[in-house]
């Protein structure tokens, strides 16, 4: 392992990282590497940017093998690993060393998300004992580590064993805290700092900055006892230690006023509002004991008023105090504090405006960033009434000083609250006119139509943009006075942003605007997709793709027809940005161009020839550095649309669509472009599904690959692979038996997915599709094995998953109609291994997962027990005939909900399969490790389309078993429960 500090150095070379990393890949599988590792990171006379590298592998391989099925971390190295990671923590407490520290802390995370407390009980009891009155350098870093540990509580699912965690800690570390935090508290107000370097007032601003956040996690779930009875020390005027730091400013740590790094005391104050928020929206009876709020809101308001804190350093604190005013506002207890009309007019006035006016900063990034500015500005609220155009809470100042206008508007104070603010929009107008000519004059009409979308909205969500507007408020009538002419207007006589401001009002409020007349402005947006300004096009481009999946109910308002004379130019215009770009990275950077690419290939449905050529040229591109995922996502989706639709019409173009696809798809395959790997495996499988005859050399060839156990390796791959081998056994099961080729999907099978938790659900579905295709004459030397294989899977590591789709599989192996392949071929199988063994898996699996089928697994269920119940011999003999009456009495719970038995009309829709998906989640973008190309999905085929009504076929299978002479009427007396429906059977002609 001597070597590891120069392979680390070497990884950090382009040239030379590859080879480095397969290296580093093969040692980091031998026992001992991490202790190796983090003495490394621990070693100061070691070069910085190798201790930097050698904590950044240290952390990934945690993350990756830690607890992982095929490589996990020794048991021999997690022990000593447990417990030297708090000391580590400890020596990496010089200032110098935190970008090392936070990779460590982060990896401390990690192991105790999975090993704490259980096997890793004495973590909190070592942090608390490292704690110090006089070092701050090792209290910063064990508070790191804390908070690390404890923030994922902020946004966990509750659970019985989360708040068995969440206690384990607070009977530990609760007290601790409060003692350090009042410490740390008095030297920071008392400005009693030490001059001991180790107590600096800056180490000392950031453990309280790292205290505040740690008291936000241990309340975010649920409020502790510990802290619900000192809740006062904190909240409560006039010396509560939140008032206190709220006006604590040393001039010391205030930092340059171009600082775009939020100082110690703006860190902490931002944090201590967090903290009031998360208690008035959670805990507000325990602070109406005392007026903690209406103090709080006072200093808020002092805080940010008419313009304070302008710098960009300050925009989170702005920001989280605009927020805390929405949520007391939206609060009824707090309501007589903002309904005056002074007040609200005061709030508009001195907080508002001043806050929504764009500041110098933001002009600058809306002509040197655009693509960020586009991002901020989309990030709006929607969880509390806000515009719905982004899923955070809002981030910009002047997104949180509009929600305060929304909480207003909500909570029966909207018409004062609207009489206010129209008089500062209309003001805002006039003074535009009236100076239209001037420099800067169009910030105020800026100001005017971002005022008039707060006030105007009172719901809304991410898919349909405003859902519901204050009806005080005449939007479409300010949109035809004010907005309409800056949608229309030569780009050159107006100010790019007023441009933007009227697409994004458009966008903000679209449901609002009936079918003809966003039809009559859908023109306008497509001629603003070849404008010169990035924010202008990107806009445009994000406002076609909302305004064209608008939904009534399940229908979209728009069909194709609707849109088919623009299409054309939609897509054309939008290739051609993409195209114009000078590298892989500018190619791949504005993924919302992409999106609407593909949104509308999907809508047009139409054969365009120039595009499938022009997007295959723009992968190549990208295949060259990949860089953004959610491009990658889209682009993708748009190439598999593509090939849907137009084979879907014109059948014939697959092989001019083939030719085009395979060069990058053959190029990302040999070249190993991890990213797209996923991606080809599912174009190749949704293209090989097309052809009903002959399979063409090109994907034969390629088999061979597949079975590789190299291709396997790349987690992400497994699902797409799966779906690609089901193509070739759906497509050409004759040459794969010819060739022998099945015995190498049986050892994938049974050596990488049915032993993984994680691929266990794929190994499964591919074995369905061995068994269907694949004659029971070839598998039968070899199901013996299988069954082993799966049963041994169930002995070692049973999971509820794991039985579900072992069950499924014998049902699904069961009913379907393959020669030879009967319920006693799986039955023998089983007996083989042992005798008695399958009467075991009929009482300890079978029976009691069959009533607990989900609806749409539930037909082949109900075949496979009738099959197994009517046509087996073995079933009647001992010892499986005693599980015979348990097995009909599961069955017919089954047959209890009927309407999921019998073949439903979608099946017989070819865009089911992509009709039903929620495209506000598919179209997403990149999703971790494997993302479903929504396009390539097709409606799933009835396995056992042969069977119209499964109790058709049980009624007739009991007949003729008790024609047979088989002792029938005694099994079926056996249960008393199944009489009513042998009673409907017989009452439909079945006599038994």
């Amino acid at each position: 392992m001597s070597e590891i500090p120069g392979l680390l150095q070497a990884s950090l070379s382009p040239a030379t990282r590859k080879q480095a990393e397969v290296s580093l890949q093969a040692l980091s599988v031998q026992p001992g590497f991490l202790t190796v590792l983090l003495r490394l990171v621990l070693e100061p006379s070691q070069d910085r940017s190798i201790r930097l590298a050698a904590s950044l592998y240290f952390k990934n391989v945690i993350k990756l093998r830690w607890d992982d099925e095929e490589a996990p971390v020794p048991e021999t190295d997690k022990a000593p690993l447990r417990n030297d990671l708090v000391p580590a923590m400890i020596a990496l407490s010089n200032p110098s060393d935190k970008a090392i520290r936070v990779q460590v802390a982060e990896s401390i995370s990690v192991i105790a998300s999975q090993d704490f407390p259980e096997k890793w009980p004495t973590l909190i009891e070592n942090l608390v004992l490292s704690l110090s009155d006089t070092n701050y350098s090792i209290n910063v870093g064990v508070l790191q580590t804390a908070h690390s540990i404890f923030y994922p509580w902020r946004a966990a699912i509750r659970s019985d064993h989360l708040y068995t965690v969440i206690n384990f800690v607070l009977a530990g570390f609760v007290e601790p805290f409060l003692q350090i935090f009042q410490h740390t508290s008095r030297l920071l107000l008392s400005g009693t700092v030490s001059s001991d370097p180790n107590s600096s007032l800056q180490l000392v601003a950031q453990a309280q900055a790292l205290l505040v956040d740690i008291y936000y996690d241990l309340t975010a779930q649920d409020l502790p006892p510990g802290i619900e009875d000192t809740h006062a020390r904190f909240f409560n005027p006039p010396d509560g230690l939140w008032l206190q730091f709220l006006a604590w400013d040393p001039e010391s740590l205030r930092g340059e006023p171009d600082d775009t790094t939020p100082s110690l005391p703006s860190q902490i104050k931002t944090g201590i509002l967090e903290i009031a928020e998360l208690f008035v929206r959670l805990y507000p009876e325990t602070l109406q004991s005392a007026p903690s709020v209406q103090t709080m809101v006072r200093s808020v308001w002092d805080l940010v008023a008419e313009g304070k804190r302008s710098g960009v350093a300050d925009d989170g604190l702005v920001s989280q105090s605009l927020r805390f005013i929405s949520t007391a506002i939206r609060v009824k207890h707090y309501n007589d504090l903002f309904a005056a009309r002074e007040t609200i007019t005061s709030l508009i006035e001195g907080v508002v405006v001043p806050n929504i006016v764009l500041r110098d900063h933001e002009i600058e990034q809306f002509e040197d960033d655009p693509l960020e500015y586009v991002r901020l500005d989309l990030s709006l609220p929607s969880s509390s009434g806000g515009l719905g155009l982004g899923s955070h809470d809002a981030v910009t100042r002047r997104q949180a000083a509009a929600d305060v206008v929304r909480a207003l508007v909500s909570t029966g104070m909207e018409v004062v609250t609207t009489e206010v603010a129209q008089s500062w929009i209309q003001k805002g107008l006039d003074d535009y006119a009236k100076n239209r000519s001037s420099e800067g004059a169009w910030k105020y009409k800026d100001t005017a139509v971002y005022l008039l979308t707060a006030v105007a909205t009172l719901g809304s969500t991410t898919q349909q943009g405003v859902t519901s507007t204050n009806k005080l408020v005449d939007v479409v009538d300010f949109f035809g006075k004010h907005v309409y002419q800056d949608l229309q207007a030569d780009p050159t006589t107006l100010y790019p942003i007023l441009q933007v401001d009227a697409i994004r009002f458009l966008h903000t409020f679209r449901t609002q605007l009936t079918k003809e007349q966003l039809l009559s402005v859908l023109p306008s947006l497509v001629r603003h997709l070849s404008s010169e300004n990035y924010v202008t096009y990107t806009y445009a481009a994000i406002s076609i793709e909302r305004i064209l999946f608008i939904r009534h109910g399940n229908q979209l308002l728009f069909s194709h027809a609707d849109i088919q004379d623009i299409a054309p130019h939609i897509i054309d215009a939008l290739l051609k940005k993409i195209e114009a770009a000078s590298t892989p990275e500018k190619a791949a950077e504005n993924d919302y161009l992409m999106k609407c690419e593909y949104l509308r290939l999907l809508l047009r449905k139409v054969c365009l020839t120039f595009v499938h050529q022009r997007l295959v040229n723009i992968l190549g591109i990208i295949c060259r550095n990949p860089s953004n995922p959610n491009f990658d996502q889209y682009i993708f989706e748009s190439i598999s649309a593509f090939i849907r639709f137009v084979t879907g019409t014109k059948r014939a173009a697959l092989s001019t669509i083939e030719q085009a696809i395979f060069g990058p798809c053959t190029v990302i395959l040999q070249q190993e472009i991890e990213q797209y790997i996923p991606y080809v495996f599912q174009l190749l499988a949704q293209m090989l599904d097309l052809h009903t005859d002959s399979v063409p050399a090109a994907y034969r060839e390629l088999l061979p690959f597949l079975l590789t156990p190299a291709s396997w390796q790349q987690k992400g791959s497994v699902p797409g692979l799966v779906k690609l081998l089901k193509s070739f056994l759906a497509r050409d099961a004759k040459q794969i038996v010819s060739t022998g080729q099945y015995t190498a999907i049986l050892a994938v099978v049974q050596q990488r997915l049915i032993p993984s938790k994680a691929n266990d659900v794929w190994g499964f579905e591919l074995l369905q599709a061995v068994v269907q295709y694949i004659p029971a004459a070839n598998l039968k030397d070899y199901f013996r094995a299988l069954v082993v294989t799966l049963l041994t899977r169930m002995q070692t590591s049973k999971t509820d998953k794991y039985v579900y789709s072992f069950v499924y599989f014998i049902m699904f192996t069961m009913a379907i109609n393959a020669e030879g392949l009967t319920p006693d071929f799986v039955i023998g199988a089983v007996e083989q291994i042992q005798p008695n063994l399958w009467s075991q898996i009929l009482s300890n699996f079978v029976i009691p997962q069959i009533p607990k089928m989900i609806p749409k697994d539930r037909k082949v269920a109900a075949v496979g027990m009738t099959r197994m119940l009517t046509s087996s011999a073995l079933m009647m003999q001992n010892p499986a005939v005693a599980a015979w009456a348990p097995s009909f009495a599961a069955l017919v719970k089954l047959f209890s909900e009927p309407q999921h038995l019998t073949k439903t009309e979608s099946a017989d829709d070819p865009d089911a399969g992509l009709t039903a998906i929620d495209h506000e989640e598919q179209t997403a973008g990149y999703q971790a490790a494997y993302s479903r190309l929504a396009a390539s999905e097709t409606q799933a085929t009835d396995p056992i389309a042969d069977v119209r009504d499964p109790r058709d076929l049980l009624g007739h299978g009991l007949v003729a078993l008790s024609r047979s002479g088989a002792r029938i009427k005694e099994l079926l007396a056996a249960d008393p429960s199944v009489t009513g429906f042998l009673e409907n059977l017989s009452a439909s002609g079945y006599n038994i």
